[in-house]
């Protein structure tokens, strides 16, 4: 997904809590390291209790970026933090479940939760729709990309994103599911889901026989991307929500165009339906749960998505031991390529060849498509922690003893970060820390949301199981011809 520039400076919001680590909590993260990482010691051995220190304290972070950083009374979650930014629509779907899933975890009271995930629906019920291309958040249901935080108006000129809309609908139909008391204010959750949900025009970016396009702008003239979705990405769920609508469903033709594009291909000794940045692996599969089900596409190759991703996920780490280009400090603990922040936009000599660096940049590796520029997304390795869950663990666990405050702060991780920038480099955005390579200063939501999502489906499936009780996904499942595991005899 692309992104306009953003200004650095103070903060936007400010916070209402920060937590600082008591001396407790900071030893026992301490002992939870040093025992992941003691030598000779098998990954499949870690023991349960630092395991448990190591995840707690990384969701809590977490969790706690969103709740610190997000308005209360609107629910704009920021592009990221603790840059001045623009609100993320996709983020704002990420910053609804973590709401949940704090007070699942007893974090924040359900009611603190209920009444910030209420306000939030209303809010974005409340924004103005329309083809204008100003004053307005959205138009057919569907929102700009990035919007205003304080008016929630369109900002800039960027674009009606379907993609971006659809995690932002993945966000508001599982608090739908979530919050399934009989009190008035859930009550009120699900009708106003169930609004936004319905208000959605999928069939408007139907505008031909190729499948789902995947932007509109109001200028000039309504003009829509010539580009459509197909091929394995990020837009899983964007198809099973056009598909489940019990209003203004596509056709289910999307679904075999979306596969057509599809690429199968062996990549460090996997095989897997490829896409090299790992949010394609991770931003659907962060809501839905495809263990066990199938398509055509899957069932041919005799493997469902979550296998797919896992292989992926598994391929990564493996070119970061191979390291082919000769990056620093890449290996089994240090891996992980996707879009993510980066220290500049510029051609170098580093570590004794001319490489090419990049700001935000959507990095990854798979067959015949390698984009690394020496830069590691921590997003990456955590939000595959379902697929693999030791070796995560492992790399976790090392990130945090190898670079400790410049990669984990108050929040998590930073977004990203490049051992291989000597010292004094000049750099865009974030720092160089001598010895250490490049740091960014910045959390960006889109990536912070699928670590918070992932590390608890992995630890509880919440999200997944949530989801699984959701009417309107469970039919564009169906719809798209998914079959087996959880969604046995539930398609009519």
């Amino acid at each position: 997904m692309g992104r306009p520039g953003v200004s650095a400076g103070a903060p936007r919001f400010a916070s209402r809590s920060r937590p600082a680590p008591a001396a407790a909590w900071a030893a026992g993260l301490a002992l939870a390291v040093l025992t992941l990482l003691a030598p000779g010691r098998a990954l499949a051995r870690v023991p349960e209790a630092a395991r448990d220190t190591l995840l707690d304290a990384l969701e809590r972070r977490t969790f706690q970026w969103f709740w610190d950083v997000t308005p209360p009374s609107t629910g704009l979650v920021p592009d990221r933090w603790p840059a001045k930014s623009f609100s993320s629509v996709a983020a704002i779907g990420f910053g609804l479940a973590a709401d949940a899933i704090g007070a699942e975890r007893g974090w924040v009271t359900r009611g603190e939760a209920r009444g910030r995930v209420q306000a939030a629906l209303e809010f974005l019920w409340d924004t103005p729709q329309g083809p204008e291309p100003r004053g307005r958040a959205g138009f057919r249901g569907f929102f700009y990309h990035f919007l205003d935080p304080g008016t929630a108006e369109r900002f800039q000129t960027v674009e009606l994103s379907t993609i971006d809309t659809a995690l932002l609908m993945a966000g508001v139909l599982f608090v739908q599911s979530y919050f399934d008391r009989t009190d008035p204010a859930e009550t009120e959750i699900r009708a106003l889901a169930d609004s936004l949900y319905r208000r959605v025009d999928w069939t408007y970016f139907c505008t031909d026989t190729r499948g789902l396009t995947m932007s509109w702008r109001p200028e000039p003239d309504r003009l829509f991307s010539p580009a459509r979705w197909t091929g394995l990405d990020e837009s899983i769920v964007l198809h099973v929500l056009a598909l489940g609508s019990p209003t203004h469903a596509a056709p289910p033709a999307i679904w075999a165009h979306y596969t057509s594009g599809y690429r199968w291909a062996e990549f460090e000794g996997e095989s897997f339906y490829q896409f090299a940045p790992l949010f394609g692996h991770q931003y659907s599969q962060s809501w839905i749960d495809f263990r066990g089900l199938a398509d055509d596409s899957t069932a041919a190759r005799g493997i469902d998505y979550f296998e797919n991703a896992r292989r992926a996920a598994r391929a990564q780490r493996r070119y970061a031991i191979d390291d082919p280009a000769g990056w620093k400090d890449y290996g089994a603990d240090v891996w992980g390529l996707t879009a993510c922040d980066g220290p500049t936009d510029t051609t170098a000599e580093l570590l004794g060849r001319m490489r090419r660096l990049h700001s935000y940049w959507a990095r990854g590796a798979a067959a015949a498509d390698v984009r690394d520029d020496g830069t590691i997304a921590p997003t990456a390795a955590a939000s595959s922690i379902a697929y693999a869950p030791a070796a995560v663990e492992s790399t976790l666990a090392a990130l945090v003893g190898r670079y400790g405050e410049h990669v984990f702060n108050r929040y998590g991780f930073v977004d990203a970060f490049n051992p291989s920038l000597p010292d004094s480099f000049p750099v865009h955005s974030g720092s160089v820390v001598p010895g250490l390579g490049w740091f960014d200063h910045d959390q960006l939501g889109i990536d912070q949301g699928p670590i918070l999502l992932m590390i608890e489906n992995e630890r509880s499936g919440l999200v997944w199981r949530t989801l699984q009780r959701n009417p309107y996904v469970v039919q564009g499942l169906c719809r798209a011809g998914f079959h087996g595991g959880w969604l046995d005899g539930r398609c009519r």
